[in-house]
């Protein structure tokens, strides 16, 4: 495997593109700011110089290159495989209900008996993440490696994107499938929060929209913890996630933002599923956990890594740890960086969701994690 890692900031490229990597078995993963929709020839510089490559990528809520972090910039990694061959495929999503059959469809679509990994960007708002992972991991047998995060717009919650059809597109889920028996990819999540106040049941949900726990308003509960913070709802919920555990299905540890609130149905919109029956729990940041929550997920993946061949290290965290961490969020893409091997390239963003594996577990949606997928051939 070839790597390349190109950034373009301040309007200009830090050096010129290789387009001699360009071919059928080059992958290009654009990491770019919300902004490019709007001002989009930088992202066509990149499909001229790779006409066919498979292109994939997101707006962001902040890009990671290396252990820096930037806004209004873009973040690109090239990889050119010797013998994994790639496909991509995508769905428009109208509505969230068709989050489960978008996952599904994507997912038959790339299923042949070498697949060995996939990767998905998703559109941050319109979709129920949770659903979207169920109905991929309902088709794609359990070795697969699922990896990826949803598209982000900083903390404004407006509108998100996806590369379609050689453009920004909104509404959009993007999946690239690696094949052969060559291709490495790993994936894993850590968090890092603080769990406080009561355990509370969910007493009324449907998908990813609370609407009661403990038999009470899920919005006022909210607020009275938020206090002033309420009123600026939703971004300020990003530093108070949900922590959710169900004792039927036995899972522990899943973490849910808020998206969006509905004062006149005093509910709460989520990235992933609020199972009814579950329990859910206000956390807060550990400054020092959430940073070493991203080595430990760096340290999960980089296990048995050669120390010798191209690596490409996908950083994935989420718009909520990086309005906690403020000035100091580099903390932790620099931790990430201090963990992998030597010869690793990192690029990435700051998104509303996170799809991984918790440790070595099954994949699911996640909020308020770093995750880091590796690329590697042997």
């Amino acid at each position: 495997m070839k790597l390349s890692v190109k950034r373009y900031h301040e309007k200009q490229w830090d050096g010129p593109l290789p387009s001699e990597m360009d071919s059928s078995n080059t992958l290009v993963l654009v990491f770019a700011a919300p902004c490019y929709k709007k001002d989009p020839a930088a992202i066509a510089e990149i499909y001229a110089n790779f006409p066919n490559s498979v292109v994939a990528g997101c707006s962001t809520a902040g890009e990671i290159f290396g252990s820096q972090l930037s806004d209004e910039s873009i973040s690109v990694a090239i990889a050119q495989f010797e013998s994994t061959r790639l496909r991509s495929t995508s769905f428009h999503i109208a509505m969230n209900e068709q989050s489960f059959q978008a996952g599904e469809g994507l997912a038959r679509e790339l299923l042949e008996d070498d697949l060995k990994a996939v990767f998905i960007l998703s559109d941050g708002l319109c979709v129920n993440g949770s659903e979207l992972v169920r109905g991929i991991s309902s088709v794609l047998p359990s070795e697969i490696v699922i990896g990826g995060g949803l598209a982000g717009d900083g903390s404004a919650f407006k509108e998100t994107w996806v590369l379609h059809d050689k453009k920004p597109s909104p509404s959009y889920v993007s999946i690239v499938g690696f094949y052969g028996q060559n291709i490495l990819v790993r994936a894993s999540s850590l968090g890092g929060w603080d769990v406080f106040g009561p355990e509370r049941l969910v007493t009324k949900s449907e998908g990813n929209v609370l609407y009661e726990l403990d038999g009470k308003p899920a919005l006022t509960l909210y607020k009275e913890y938020l206090g002033e913070r309420s009123a600026e709802l939703p971004a300020s919920a990003l530093l108070f996630p949900l922590s959710l555990r169900s004792e039927e299905q036995g899972r522990k540890g899943l973490v849910r933002t808020v998206l969006a609130v509905d004062e006149e149905k005093n509910s709460m919109t989520f990235a992933g599923d609020i199972p009814e029956g579950s329990y859910a729990q206000l956390m807060k940041a550990n400054f020092d956990r959430l940073v070493s929550g991203a080595a430990g997920a760096a340290e999960m993946v980089s296990k048995g890594a050669s120390q010798s061949s191209e690596l490409l290290a996908i950083a994935i965290s989420c718009v909520g740890r990086r309005l906690v961490l403020g000035a100091h969020t580099e903390d932790e893409t620099e931790a990430v960086v201090g963990v992998l091997p030597p010869q690793a390239k990192q690029v990435g963003f700051y998104s509303y969701g996170e799809i991984s594996p918790t440790g070595t577990g099954k994949c699911d949606l996640h909020n308020q994690t770093m995750t880091i997928t590796t690329i590697a051939e042997k």
